[in-house]
């Protein structure tokens, strides 16, 4: 919801008093002196995180999509292939005075990502960088430091092991197996939503920045011929701001954007306007959200384009999606590095005649040679592309971690004949891949008003962590027998409930409001008496009085929409409503 919407004024410093206050999150091992980089959730924000992650999950489901769930932990092979062992580096630099590890694009405060360390540490000199901490001016050359987290599986002889930093390579590994779950059907996709770990050289930035993090990601695979997604139609009302690196911005429909040559295929389109439409349905003020394009030197090792979904958090624009276009650089990279066949049979109407060279090992010599590893030494031989090959020379294969000269006598190049009815062909894949820790706070900022010394969030009723409060009006037997009954009621059902009967109404109508609750139920001595509760809003301040039988049906009618004046009659109650100043929640 815009700051615009709401007459107070947008305050980070108690946004994140009030997230820490009232169990949002809290700095990890804080006992301990804190790490910084992690945060633990804490009940509410656990509830909104999911909430959030399930509204990602129902939209992706709308489209046929199913989701996977793969180890954190991968064999060193698997980013080997990849490139995140040679490609996922930071540049770092040492302040001479206290030690203290930098990030050299935050000192500079610029994308150096095409820059060589030599040039950083010119730019730095020339721009007579200070150490933020103790103002010093000397620093050591910038060295590449890899943001995997290193270990090793298994005890002191087991195989070397990292934590994942993306979710995405645990479906490419899989592909032949969700090629068969989809059998053969193109386009398909698969979810994967879990955690991912980067070893951040200098996270300073809450939770814009964490070693540890969530992070929900959607691989649809196309046939490089027909990357086509549904239709572009359902996005004709969604005009969206995009920043194409040409330097313009243009607000445009995803069809626009397509049209006038933005975008590379209309999947990509699909999937920008899809981003989009999840981003606006949990409550993200679309003022302030934008998609701005990758430069080409900005673009990841594994990308022919991206547009990072941008939301506005405090004065500064954050990515919280990006939308990219992997083309076919992952499923070749495993194919070649694992050896096993990782292309599509694409179909075509004739049998064709078709003649090739092809890659045959000579296992009489293998076998001698290697042993039990013969196998994996054939099928990485047999993966060698032939055109590339001459034959009587020695080549070298890579198995696992290890390069493998081997002798011209242990291959050989031949021409076959095949019939055949289409061709082999490398999948291409979008990938829109969202860090839900961003997406919870952007939401969360982007709902905050702030009236006086205190704070109210007007999230969605779909994605408040509490969606109703239940209330005593005061401390009798009665009304807190009847409250509690209710309260039950409520939680039996499925729906997040709170009960409350500490402090004045007022107080507890605040309380609620702080926590982004929508509707509070007050049971009173006139409901006792005719058997009502009063139901108040917490954007509108007004209430009704509706039947206590049917509260339940009530509460889920109003969480799924329907405007509260429908449900009952509106009554008047002037409620004194007070500042939270957190000293009864201690």
């Amino acid at each position: 919801m815009s700051e615009s919407s709401h007459s107070g004024a947008f305050s980070e410093e108690l946004l994140l008093s009030m997230m820490r206050r009232r169990g949002f999150i809290w700095p990890s091992f804080e006992i301990y002196g804190g790490t910084a980089g992690f945060y633990d959730y804490g009940p509410l924000g656990l509830l909104l995180r999911e909430n959030i992650r399930n509204a990602w999950r129902r939209i992706y489901r709308k489209e046929g999509l199913f989701e996977i769930d793969t180890p954190c932990i991968n064999p060193e092979a698997v980013f080997l292939a990849s490139g995140h062992v040679s490609s996922f580096s930071d540049l770092m630099v040492e302040c001479g005075g206290c030690h203290e590890i930098f990030r050299a694009d935050h000192l500079l405060d610029a994308d150096i990502s095409s820059l060589s360390p030599d040039k950083v540490a010119s730019l730095i000199e020339k721009n007579n960088v200070k150490c933020p901490r103790c103002g010093s001016m000397s620093f050591s050359n910038p060295v590449p430091f890899n943001l995997m987290f290193r270990t090793q599986i298994g005890p002191s002889q087991g195989k070397v092991g990292y934590l994942r930093p993306e979710t995405p390579q645990g479906i490419f590994i899989n592909f032949q197996n969700l090629r068969r779950f989809y059998r053969d059907s193109l386009p398909f996709g698969v979810l994967q939503s879990g955690k991912a770990f980067r070893n951040e050289i200098s996270p300073r930035q809450g939770l814009l920045r964490l070693r540890e993090f969530n992070i929900m990601e959607a691989e649809i695979f196309f046939d490089p011929s027909r990357k086509e997604w549904g239709s572009l139609d359902c996005f004709s009302d969604e005009h969206i701001l995009f920043l194409p690196r040409d330097g313009s911005e243009l607000r445009l429909t995803p069809d626009e954007a397509l049209r006038k040559g933005f975008l590379l295929s209309q999947a990509h389109a699909y999937f920008i306007g899809l981003t989009y439409r999840f981003a606006v349905e949990i409550g993200l003020d679309p003022l302030r959200l934008r998609f701005r394009q990758h430069r080409k030197d900005e673009l990841a090792h594994y990308a022919i384009d991206c547009w990072d979904l941008e939301s506005e958090i405090g004065n500064t624009w954050v990515e919280i999606t990006g939308v990219a276009d992997r083309s076919d650089y992952d499923l070749k990279a495993h194919h070649k590095s694992s050896g096993a066949d990782l292309s599509y049979f694409r179909k075509s109407e004739n049998v064709q005649s078709v003649s090739k060279l092809v890659v045959r090992a000579n296992l009489s010599k293998l076998g001698p040679l290697f042993k039990s590893e013969a196998a994996e030494v054939a099928r990485a031989i047999e993966s060698l592309d032939p055109g590339k090959l001459l034959q009587g020379t020695k080549v070298v294969v890579k198995v696992g971690d290890r390069d493998i000269e081997l002798a011209e006598d242990c291959y050989s190049v031949v021409k076959v004949e095949e019939k055949t009815s289409g061709e082999k062909i490398f999948l291409h894949v979008i990938e829109p891949s969202s860090g839900l820790d961003r997406i919870f706070y952007a939401l969360l900022q982007h709902s905050s008003e702030n009236s006086g010394d205190r704070t109210v969030l007007h999230l969605k009723p779909t994605m408040a962590p509490i969606k109703v409060a239940v209330f005593p009006l005061i401390g009798s037997t009665r009304l807190i027998r009847e409250s509690r009954n209710i309260y039950g009621s409520l939680l039996s059902s499925g729906i997040e409930a709170y009960y409350d009967a500490t402090g004045s109404i007022g107080r507890r109508y605040t309380r609620m409001d702080e926590i982004g609750t929508p509707f509070c139920i007050t049971v009173d001595e006139d409901g006792m008496r005719d058997r009502t509760v009063t139901v108040r809003e917490r954007d509108t301040k007004l209430q009704i009085r509706t039947g206590r039988r049917n509260i339940v049906n009530t509460v889920m009618k109003l969480i799924s929409g329907e405007k509260l004046s429908s449900l009952g009659k509106i009554v008047e109650r002037e409620i004194e409503e007070e500042s939270s100043d957190g000293e009864d929640d201690e």
